[in-house]
């Protein structure tokens, strides 16, 4: 059966989703591993250090980047040629994880993220979450951003 847009897009976001696991310890080990692939951190404990000071967000924030990820890939992306990527595979499913990482240090989701995360500030205590966690994540998301486009420039 030929893949749909819809079943594309829900198995991008699904993968996602689960690349981003809640579970503290995947999520910590997952952005250990990110510092020391980009090199933010110069050192092992460093990176092991930084990645438990950065706060979790919101998973609807994650959900939500994710979908516009995925609507993203479609609009721009043939369907015959996303299919081979969606099938499962691990060097498919890092693929489309480069992908979405690549997408998130864009200047459109720059902008989409610094927005996302000043929404959570002042109306953070009413959803439960703390606003000093949203300016902390905010602060962070916009210094790696920075990082990686000097190192970009830099190439």
């Amino acid at each position: 059966m030929p893949m749909t847009a819809d079943n594309a897009r829900a198995h991008i976001t699904a993968l996602l989703l689960e690349r981003a696991s809640q579970d503290e310890a995947r999520r910590k080990e997952a952005l250990r591993d990110y510092l020391d692939v980009t090199q933010a951190a110069t050192d092992p404990a460093a990176s092991e250090a930084l990645a438990g000071m950065i706060p979790a967000l919101m998973p609807a924030l994650y959900a939500k980047w994710m979908g516009m990820f995925a609507d993203r890939l479609l609009e721009t992306v043939p369907l015959a040629q996303l299919e081979p990527l969606c099938d499962g595979s691990a060097e498919n499913d890092a693929a489309l994880t480069l992908a979405y990482v690549m997408f998130l240090e864009s200047a459109r989701m720059e902008q989409q993220i610094d927005a996302d995360l000043a929404a959570l500030g002042p109306g953070a205590a009413a959803q439960g979450q703390d606003p000093a966690l949203a300016d902390l994540a905010a602060s962070y998301i916009r210094t790696r951003i920075g990082v990686l486009a000097e190192k970009a420039k830099k190439r």
